[in-house]
């Protein structure tokens, strides 16, 4: 008898057993069919990917930076894979005894089962299909398969002959490759088990908060008859027909000389005892104690989504996220993150609709330690008139989705400074800064506008005015020294710096001004584009690491389901200034906060109680828009950088005034007080003289 014969033989067979043909089932030969046995009948076949290279789709769990703390996780389908022999025996027993006794004997496809099937289809009408758990095996794993369409994985369960048939050369060809051991461990990790739980390992925490290895024969047979009708789930559906399931798998666990009768019995009189416990699923989902974990959650989501090796679109990226079951070690340190909230509420609480919004992030790294606010990360409702009071999701830190930023004042003049310093200006430049500087660059009615051109004012006139170099003018925020030195380098230079650095135009107007009109946006020297806590503290940070600007990021690792890492370490970082142009900046930041430079130049600054409570090394800068409407502090080490900016989300006209920059001042020095408390004292390196000063031999002060 030939195989073409034997394959239309076979083929017909199915049809026979699957839609209850009856005239068809009684011309064929079934005692042929059946003694042969469907093993050596039946043509083997080349597996798809998915049964060679299974790729269930599993959750993805995203971690803190110790790599234990759980954040939350992603999921379609809450799996997570385990080795079959950390599957506790009478787990195995069960499944087995409720789904497919003879599993043990058969090839992947039961000839006794084919031949009740046939029987009871031709005789009651019915629709058995005797599938073996190999079998069951291979329809879940080709509809699960995260690499396939939807249309492809509905494919995969559709009811006809030929899917049956392709079903059963597969299992057969599989059963040839992989051991039984193999074939029922990948199964129990597909299986679904109902309460959104799929695997046996999310099961066994969904209903009884345990783990495979440490599952009763009770608990077992509850599970194994879930996989039949997972609807009758305990949790939410009838418990009276999850317990008739348990004593079915029971019944035949004896039968089959798996469990002793006495056991059986005993189990079935045993309570259910049901411990549920849920897997957190997205960013709303994180433990409520640690509620501010999920503006950084959010931020982590906003980078995935911005990955293109993730998928060619957000859809793709998500997919992959939410079934590929990676295991993401995030930058996110628990500790200073509950620092940085903590210290966020000092500056306001959570019952003013103002707000704090504050970034830590590592020069050389780019890794963000913490993200904080003083709000309640959710979508439960607000006052009228309020998208982000008391409860937002909104990125406040970060800027996307709506969040432009807020104007940082004169933090900017960080860009003017550097570009200066590029444009070889050494530290020691002098300039006469008056107490209002006519610029050439056109600007509209306004205080600062004087004849059509920008004319700033110093804030300070008896304190600010008069002979500054950068040090000094940096220290005490000469707005009339920066006016000048921007005309100096150029207003493109600057705003060209600030963007190397990391600064994203996300308000239209700004991204249009500084594309088309840079050579004349000389006000943005001093912080009148908008930006964010996070842009803010990863630019400074570009300088703390003498010239290294990392791209910020949440991750420090990314492994996939079987622990090979694909991703460690932030590989966007690159050399953006100069090494010596970045010393001198640094040196040139100490005044602000009351440190001292290298060379003993600061005289004056506007966070001057910083220095000393921190008592280490520090440099930074404050920065108030206009009319205060904002207030920002920057500071930073050689390991780290925090930025806060004060403002109001929903209503940039409530100015939120100039007394609140020192209790930012505090905020920002405790942070890094307590985030560096166990680390060693580094200093900044000095620049050299010539990048310091005109001439070789330094000038010292004060």
């Amino acid at each position: 008898m030939n195989r073409a014969y034997l394959d239309k033989l076979f083929t017909v067979v199915l049809a026979g057993v699957l839609a209850g043909l009856v005239l068809a089932v009684a011309a064929l030969p079934a005692a042929l069919v059946f003694g042969l046995g469907l093993k050596n009948l039946m043509p083997y076949t080349a597996l798809p990917e998915a049964l060679k290279t299974p790729q269930p789709a599993q959750r993805s769990n995203l971690y803190a930076n110790d790599g234990r703390t759980l954040i939350t996780s992603f999921y379609v389908e809450d799996r997570v894979d385990v080795p079959v022999a950390e599957v506790a025996p009478v787990m195995r027993d069960a499944i087995v005894a409720a789904e497919d006794v003879r599993f043990y004997e058969h090839h992947g496809v039961d000839v006794r089962g084919v031949a009740r099937a046939f029987t009871a289809n031709r005789r009651e009408g019915t629709r058995q299909g005797a599938s073996t758990l190999t079998m069951q095996y291979v329809r879940n794993a080709l509809a699960g398969d995260p690499r396939l369409t939807e249309e492809q994985r509905a494919a995969a369960t559709e009811i006809t002959v030929g899917r049956k048939i392709r079903e059963m050369r597969y299992a057969l060809t599989l059963e040839r490759q992989i051991g039984k051991d193999e074939i029922l461990g990948r199964y129990l990790n597909i299986a679904y088990f109902g309460a959104g739980a799929y695997g046996i390992a999310a099961a066994s925490k969904r209903y009884f908060s345990t783990t495979p290895d440490r599952l009763t024969l009770a608990q077992a047979a509850l599970l194994a008859g879930l996989v039949r009708s997972p609807a009758d789930d305990p949790i939410n559906g009838d418990a009276d027909s999850a317990r008739q399931r348990r004593a079915y798998v029971l019944d035949r666990m004896v039968e089959t000389g798996r469990a002793s009768a006495a056991d059986a019995e005993a189990a079935k009189a045993a309570e259910l005892a049901l411990a549920p416990n849920t897997t957190p699923n997205d960013c709303a989902a994180v433990p409520a104690d640690h509620n501010d974990w999920g503006f950084f959650c959010d931020w982590f989501t906003q980078w995935w989504n911005a990955q293109p090796a993730f998928g060619e679109t957000v859809d793709e990226r998500q997919r992959t996220l939410r079934r590929g079951g990676w295991s993401i070690v995030s930058s996110l340190d628990p500790d200073v993150q509950a620092k940085a909230s903590e210290q966020v509420r000092e500056i306001y609480p959570e019952t003013i609709a103002r707000a704090a919004p504050t970034a830590v992030v590592q020069p050389g790294t780019g890794r963000v330690l913490a993200m904080a606010v003083n709000r309640t990360y959710g979508v439960a409702a607000n006052p009228d008139g309020q998208q982000n009071y008391p409860n937002t999701v909104n990125q406040l830190v970060a800027g996307g989705g709506g969040i432009t930023g807020y104007q940082a004042g004169s933090t900017f003049k960080l860009f003017a400074l550097l570009a200066a310093l590029e444009s070889g200006l050494p530290l020691d430049t002098v300039f006469d800064a008056p107490r209002v500087y006519v610029t050439q660059y056109p600007v509209g009615a306004g205080p600062a506008s004087c004849g059509g051109r920008w004319c700033p004012a110093n804030a300070n006139t008896y304190w600010m005015d008069g002979d500054r170099d950068m040090w000094d003018a940096f220290g005490r925020s000469v707005n009339t020294y920066f006016a000048w030195l921007t005309e100096r380098v150029g207003a493109d230079r600057v705003v060209e710096m600030a963007q190397r650095l990391g600064i994203v135009f996300r308000a239209p107007a700004d991204a249009k001004m500084a594309h088309d009109g840079a050579k004349s946006w000389g006000p943005f020297t001093l912080g009148v584009s908008a930006t964010t806590p996070l842009d803010l503290a990863g630019a400074y940070a570009a300088v703390a690491a003498e010239g290294t600007w990392c791209r910020p990021t949440p991750v420090t690792s990314i492994a996939d389901p079987s622990g090979r890492k694909i991703a460690a370490g932030n590989t966007d970082c690159r050399q953006v200034l100069d090494t010596e142009v970045a010393r001198a900046a640094a040196d040139a930041s100490r005044c602000p906060v009351g440190d001292q430079s290298m060379y003993r130049r600061c005289d004056g600054g506007t966070a001057e109680e910083l220095a000393p409570g921190l008592r280490r090394p520090v440099a930074g800068k404050t920065g108030s828009s206009e009319r205060n409407a904002t207030e920002t502090v920057v500071a930073f080490t050689p390991q780290l950088s925090v930025a806060t900016i004060a403002a109001n989300p929903d209503d940039p006209r409530d100015a939120v005034g100039g007394g609140v920059q020192k209790r930012q001042i505090a905020a920002v020095g405790r942070i890094l007080a307590w985030a560096l408390r166990d680390e060693p004292v580094r200093d900044f390196v000095p620049p050299g003289q010539a990048v310091a000063f005109q001439h070789t031999s330094p000038r010292t002060g004060n």
